[in-house]
Formats: structure tokens, C-alpha cells, sequence
């Protein structure tokens, strides 16, 4: 009689190297594989092999491999395997980078998965960028630290009432951009995940979405509620909100330049979710700091930021210290992005 079927053997073999960035994320992957009997390995020492974990390796069909080697040596006898996920650190890497063992799986006709571009922190970063931009306009952070150290927050009414005065609970700054979102002219630059998502939030509120971005399809500017802008000179010259959402990359760095900076009109609130370096932050840093703009800022040109840094502190000023990606839901979808594409364990 034949043997019965054996029931599929998964392995998740996870270095605290990973752990470090990507907390959450090793477990819960166990968890979702638990009720096909998925084994989870752990270990700190630097240089620890799969094979130190993984007893009868010639057993496993689907491995796991998170922040561990994978050379030809640490693979060799892995001879069932049918499925393998491997990265490094969890982040994008290219095929012609990938070690031997990768390469030999791959030419044995092994179905390897590897990391997919940022998509899963994409609503962690625009919901994110919408709280900042929220933030600045009303000031929140700055009424949360006042009201701490006086009453005066709660001073709203002038001795005298004149048009122009600050009045019944109005605690908003008058020179800059304040209020709603619905009405704003909010100017995007990029319609990728990030982008699009606080787009479409933006316009459910009510306000005038413009986006720049000249490699996504007009279905994606339709999807989210914004119009098409084709010029970046465009985009600053009408911007109440100005808000850069493209990754950091050779074609991106430097992309709005100080003459789009110096651009901008007077008052506007930039909101910085992604990457610093998309913009001139001389020239930005400059105009914040002479109270021509205000800023809500998650990221840097420099990072951390010096404690006593002229940026921090100010009435213009909503600073995070770059953690608006992640989230333990981030670092979930993450995990769920790979599942996703393994097969079905029955």
C-alpha cells in the first residue's frame, strides 16, 4: 500500500538582525502557518546557519529564511524544498545582488519569493502625513506642550475686540496656512502609494487636489479625486499645502529645487512624510525659519536632529522623529504581502 500523504513541513528560521527591524513580523508569520504545523527557529549569535536549527532539512518544502544566509552550503540540503522567502533585512533586493544559493535554488526550478517594494507601509505613511498636515494647521502640538506650562492657551478673547484678533476658541496661527483641510489648495508631488492614499483622503475632505507625477496613468488621478498637474512650477505657485510623496531615489533626490522652495507662496504648510532630500532643505529650512512658511515634518536632511536645533520647538514647526511607517499593522501587512504569493500549504 502507498504511504499516506505527509503533511507539508514549513520552516521560518528568523535572526534577531531581522528582529531588530522587523518586530512582530517573524511571529505572526508563524502564527498564520501554525495550523500547518509550522516550526519557528530563533537566534542571536552572528554568525548562526540554517543548518545549526533545522533537523532532517530534506523534509522541508517551504523555508523561510529571515536575516539568515542563504549560500549554496546553507541550502545543499534543502533537496524537497518547493518554496523559499529569503531577504536579508525585509527590504527590496535585486535578483543580480542575491547570494549563490538563491541562484542554484532558482536554476532547480525552486519557486523563490522574495521582498516586494515598500507597499506595506503605505497607509501607515499617508495616514501619517494626513495627522501631520492636521497637526499643522491647527497647531495641535504646540497647544498640548503650552497648555503644560501656562494658561495662557486657554486666553483666547482680545481686552478689545478687533477685526484680525485672535477670538473664542480660535487657537490657530494666522500667518500660516490654518483651518480646514476642506477648501485647501493641496499640491501633491507623486501618485504612488503613498501619494495617492492621502490624495483621495484629502479630496473625501473636501479639499482642491492637484497632483504631479508623470509616470502614473490617468486612472490614478481619477481614483483619487485629484486633478492632473504636468508642471512642477505649476504645482508650488498654487500651494497652500505642499505636500512631496515620491521615494528617495538618483532621479528623485533634489527633485524640488530651491527656486521651486523660493516658489511657494507666503504662509504655505510643507508636509514631509517621506524623504527629505526630495527637496532643497537649505532653502526650505531658510524660509521656515523666517517665518515665510510652516512645516510638518517627519524627516530630515540630517538625522537625528540635534537636540536645540533651531527647527525644533518653533510655532511653525510639527516634528516627528522619522516613525511614520511603522506600525505593528505595517510590519504585519509585510508578512501578509509574502503569504500572499506562497501556495496554498493544502
Amino acid at each position: 500500500m502507498p504511504e499516506p500523504e505527509r503533511e507539508m513541513r514549513s520552516i521560518i528560521c528568523v535572526h534577531e538582525s531581522f528582529d531588530q527591524q522587523w518586530p512582530w513580523s517573524a511571529d505572526y508569520w508563524h502564527t498564520c502557518w501554525q495550523a500547518s504545523g509550522c516550526e519557528l527557529y530563533r537566534s542571536e549569535a552572528p554568525d548562526a546557519r540554517v543548518s545549526q536549527f533545522v533537523r532532517h532539512p530534506e523534509t522541508v518544502q517551504r523555508l523561510v529564511l529571515l536575516g539568515f544566509p542563504a549560500e549554496s552550503a546553507d541550502l545543499a540540503p534543502f533537496t524537497k524544498l518547493d518554496q523559499l522567502f529569503y531577504t536579508p533585512h525585509g527590504y527590496f533586493v535585486p535578483l543580480d545582488q542575491m547570494p549563490d544559493g538563491i541562484h542554484q535554488l532558482i536554476a532547480q526550478a525552486v519557486e523563490v519569493v522574495l521582498p516586494r517594494a515598500d507597499l506595506f507601509w503605505a497607509q501607515s505613511v499617508a495616514e501619517f502625513g494626513l495627522a501631520l498636515t492636521l497637526c499643522g494647521l491647527r497647531r495641535i502640538p504646540q497647544l498640548h506642550h503650552e497648555m503644560m506650562q501656562s494658561l495662557e492657551p486657554w486666553n483666547y478673547r482680545a481686552e478689545i475686540g478687533k477685526p484680525g484678533q485672535r477670538g473664542g476658541q480660535y487657537g490657530d496661527d494666522s500667518r500660516f496656512t490654518n483651518g480646514t483641510i476642506a477648501g485647501k489648495r493641496i499640491r501633491i508631488v507623486g501618485a504612488g502609494n503613498i501619494g495617492a492614499r492621502y490624495a483621495r483622503w484629502c479630496a473625501v475632505l473636501g479639499a482642491d487636489v492637484a497632483v504631479w507625477d508623470p509616470y502614473a496613468p490617468d486612472a490614478t488621478f481619477s481614483a483619487a479625486g485629484a486633478k492632473r498637474c504636468f508642471h512642477l512650477t505649476e504645482l508650488v505657485r498654487e500651494a497652500e499645502i505642499f505636500v512631496p510623496m515620491v521615494p528617495l531615489k538618483e532621479d528623485t533626490r533634489g527633485l524640488v529645487p530651491a527656486k521651486l522652495i523660493n516658489a511657494l507662496p507666503h504662509g504655505s504648510l510643507v508636509v514631509l512624510v517621506t524623504r527629505a532630500a526630495i527637496v532643497d532643505t537649505e532653502a526650505l529650512y531658510r524660509r521656515v525659519l523666517n517665518n515665510e512658511l510652516s512645516l510638518a515634518a517627519d524627516v530630515f536632511d540630517s538625522e537625528p536632529v540635534p537636540v536645540g536645533h533651531q527647527l525644533l520647538g518653533r510655532e511653525n514647526v510639527v516634528h516627528t522623529p522619522h516613525n511614520a511607517g511603522r506600525t505593528k499593522d505595517a510590519n504585519k501587512s509585510w508578512v501578509d504581502d509574502q503569504i500572499a504569493r506562497f501556495k496554498p500549504a493544502n
